[in-house]
């Protein structure tokens, strides 16, 4: 936001600089981003002075050149030449001198014109930038002193255009007099002469009541019906009639333009005005083009089509809040107005809208039409809801004065509930507490006090000192509800510099669980990483679209944003696999088709109570997700290797492996088909919940994020997974003293036997002595019928003990197949 210095100083009188300000101002909370000056002239016209034309003869070799001596003050007459037709002897003057620079680059020199030298310019009102007129030299007053600065002849202004980074919470400080009204407590507090100043309206008078007349011309005020209290809890309008529009008087322009505003006629000048001062919007009506002529607040028709003051025709929602005739919408609500309703140089009488509307809805209009105007700015972060009427008379008496007219009938006012302060309770030995300071109590009272806190009562100590108060706080402060708030309020006025660091920190020191979860977490990226993995970070606001569809994800369990930024961004996501798959579409339509991606984040569901018995509630919990898509790289040695489901598969059971889970032990069942064409969920033993998901995406799936090459994707249940951890109890023996014994079986099985089955019974069976088990081979085919399979198996055994002898081995190669051949009907080959 633009502040600028010279309007600032019309309320809030003190001496500080520009650069004093904007150092005041980055001590309160509200940031500086740049300091300018800006000259009503460029360069100020450094160079030009007020001189006296003493002589003026003719040039000798031409017949429109005169040859002119100037008293500039100085000792000696200045020569020369001009070619001006109205010059002559006794005019006072504006020259430029040698080396002033008018314009952008147009330097004065020393020159021979016609073999006359000449040392300056005699000037025109456009050479010098203060006007158009080029018919002659500027002839200033009789009065003019020669010697005298141009800049202080035409009495030309500079100013200061502060920037302020405002924070959405500042709304408050959207305007000049917000601004003077935070300095004003900061210079009051640190004993700075100031006083602060704000217009006064009391010399505003409604006219007589009056009605509109059957002929369509307006003598009285317009009535106001407003049909969505909801969203416009209050409303105000002000008739006033004789209106003159025409553009406006300089000093109004000069403020518009010094904040980046750009002038457009008297009454839309006032407005605009108004908005930069106090921070109300106000809206300006032509008052007869206002059909039936009554003025009519009420939500739009889904549907409905209105053409906005930018000429573009806009389909409205229900939702629209507008102001209308008895015929038509004439103005989207806080955000735009409309082509036909607004004040034209014809206007003879207006309607002027004052209202506090209800930011979240202005919010959604403005999101939803893709509209954001200085209104919608302020009425979408909550404007002050009690400077309505305010505004509307320091408008009407500004538009009575500068355009002439006057108020008709009564301020029709709209306001079924009344809108209070907020009443906050203060214990003052608690904000200190707060503050880390002890600032005094009198200190909080007075900058309460400064920046326009009402009190209601106070209580008092036992030796009558003051320990509390109960106090309103302002209006237009809309983030303030609660003591805390308050001590903000105090902290940034009193000065966050001015607390002092302690010499000592004293803190608590707490036991962190075992194992650390971030600990563990940065393992896990780590080991990701160490395996060719690069971490995404992607948003977990998506778009609903997303979930239609799916049952794994129904779309009635996503957790939906009340007030979403777009249809984009609508509802929180319930897997980490869906924006993952958006990166991997996004990178490979930039050519980078090898991908090897992880995540961490959280994911949310929303579970509605079933039949009345139950409340709704909401899940938050996190997840790892993997992706492993592409070609791969090529080799001189290997050749090119392809991703492949199996390659993200021992990636996933390797990490299992490296916090002590042994995935033949896991319950394994096929995944999702609407999420995957093949995979696998895994569970940890007893447990229903899934500790991970993994496979190849279903081409339904990829096709929704126009990915034409096969993905693999694994999303691990973070909470699932942080119970392998805890489980894992690493422990130490030394290495064996005794040989191990390899022996292979090929075993002829049935179809719906699996590897994981036969590994769960080779270790039940041989707990002591069996190492290890491994499936080398698996046939199909001849001489093996068509329900049947061969696997070939390698087990290694070894005796801590002893060494094994061929008995030994036999006997336990023997429980082997014994213990196969009754679960399984396992055949021996």
């Amino acid at each position: 936001m633009k502040v600028s210095y010279n309007w600032l100083k019309d309320y809030l009188k003190c001496d500080l600089s520009p650069e004093e300000i904007a150092a005041a101002l980055t001590s309160i909370g509200l940031e500086v981003d740049a300091v300018e000056e800006v000259e009503e002239i460029p360069g100020g016209l450094a160079g030009v002075i007020v001189a006296e034309v003493v002589e003026c003869t003719e040039h000798p070799d031409s017949d429109h050149l005169h040859v002119t001596r100037l008293n500039t003050g100085a000792e000696e007459l200045l020569q020369v030449v001009c070619g001006a037709p109205n010059v002559a002897a006794g005019q006072k003057v504006l020259l430029a001198t040698i080396g002033t620079v008018l314009g952008e680059d147009f330097k004065i020199r020393k020159s021979k014109i016609r073999g006359v030298e000449s040392f300056g310019m005699i000037c025109a009102e456009d050479e010098l930038g203060i006007g158009s007129s080029h018919d002659g030299i500027m002839v200033l007053d009789s009065s003019a002193v020669p010697g005298t600065p141009a800049r202080e002849y035409l009495k030309l202004e500079s100013d200061s255009v502060i920037e302020i980074g405002l924070t959405a919470n500042r709304v408050d400080a959207a305007s000049h007099i917000g601004v003077a009204r935070d300095l004003y407590a900061y210079l009051k507090l640190n004993g700075i002469p100031c006083s602060l100043e704000i217009p006064d309206v009391s010399a505003f008078r409604e006219g007589d009541e009056g009605a509109c007349s059957p002929d369509g011309s307006v003598d009285g005020a317009l009535p106001v019906e407003v049909l969505a209290p909801d969203g416009a809890p209050r409303y105000s309008g002000t008739t006033v009639t004789g209106v003159k529009v025409a553009p406006s008087p300089e000093w109004l322009q000069k403020k518009l333009l010094s904040v980046g505003l750009r002038p457009i006629n008297n009454v839309v000048d006032i407005t605009n005005f108004i908005l930069m001062e106090i921070g109300q919007p106000l809206h300006a009506f032509d008052a007869d083009k206002i059909k039936g002529h009554r003025v009519i607040v009420r939500r739009a028709e889904e549907g409905e089509k209105f053409r906005t003051l930018d000429g573009v025709e806009r389909t409205l929602s229900a939702e629209d809040l507008m102001i209308a005739d008895v015929e038509k919408p004439m103005c989207l609500a806080g955000v735009f107005g409309g082509e036909d309703s607004g004040v034209t140089d014809s206007t003879v009488n207006v309607f002027l809208e004052s209202a506090y509307f209800n930011p979240v809805s202005i919010r959604k209009s403005a999101k939803r039409h893709g509209l954001s105007t200085d209104a919608s700015f302020r009425y979408e972060r909550g404007a002050d809801p009690l400077v309505t009427e305010w505004a509307a008379r320091r408008a009407a008496l500004l538009i009575c004065s500068i355009a002439g007219g006057h108020v008709t009938g009564k301020v029709q006012e709209f306001c079924p509930e009344k809108i209070g302060r907020k009443v906050i309770e203060l214990d003052y030995d608690r904000i200190e507490a707060f503050v880390g300071k002890k600032i005094g109590h009198d200190v909080i009272e007075d900058i309460l006090g400064y920046l326009n806190y009402r009190f209601i009562s106070r209580e008092y100590d036992s030796d009558g000192t003051v320990k509390g108060s109960v106090v309103e706080a302002p209006s237009y402060m809309i983030d303030v509800y609660r003591e805390c708030d308050v001590v903000e309020e105090i902290l940034r006025i009193y000065g966050y510099n001015n607390i002092e660091l302690p010499s000592n920190v004293r803190m608590s020191v707490s036991s962190t669980s075992r194992p650390e979860p971030e600990k563990v977490r940065n393992v896990i990226s780590d080991f990701l990483a160490a395996n060719g993995f690069n971490e995404i970070m992607n948003n977990s606001l998506t778009r609903a679209s997303y979930y239609e569809k799916l049952e794994t994800f129904p779309p009635e369990k996503c957790v939906r944003i009340l007030n979403p930024l777009s249809s984009d961004l609508n509802v929180l996501r319930q897997t980490l696999l869906l924006s993952g798959l958006e990166v991997v579409a996004y990178n490979i339509n930039r050519q980078e088709n090898n991908q090897r991606l992880f995540e961490y984040g959280s994911v949310y569901s929303f579970n509605p109570g079933m039949d009345g018995k139950t409340l709704d509630s909401y899940n938050e919990s996190t997840a790892f997700s993997m992706f492993i898509t592409g070609p791969g790289e090529k080799s001189w040695r290997t050749g090119q290797r392809k991703s492949d489901y199996f390659e993200l598969k021992g990636v996933l059971e390797l990490l299992f492996r490296r916090f002590g889970g042994n995935i033949y032990s896991m319950e394994c069942t096929p995944a999702p088909a609407d999420i995957f064409s093949e995979g696998l969920v895994y569970r940890l033993p007893g447990s229903a919940r899934p500790l991970a998901v993994m496979g190849t995406v279903a081409p339904a799936r990829l096709r929704q994020f126009g990915i034409r090459q096969n993905v693999y994707a694994a999303e691990i249940s973070w909470p699932e997974l942080f119970e392998l951890v805890r489980r894992d109890r690493i422990k130490y023996s030394e290495m064996p003293r005794f040989p191990e014994v390899r022996r292979d079986l090929a075993l002829l099985l049935d179809e719906n036997v699996t590897y994981s089955d036969i590994y769960r019974c080779a270790f039940k069976t041989g707990k002591k002595l069996l190492k290890s088990v491994s499936l080398f081979d698996v046939y199909r085919g001849d001489k093996i019928p068509k329900d049947k399979k061969q696997y070939a198996l390698s087990f290694v055994l070894q005796d801590a003990d002893k060494t094994l002898t061929d008995k030994d081995v036999e006997n336990a190669m023997s429980r082997f197949v014994s213990a196969f051949s009754k679960e399984f009907g396992a055949v021996l080959r």
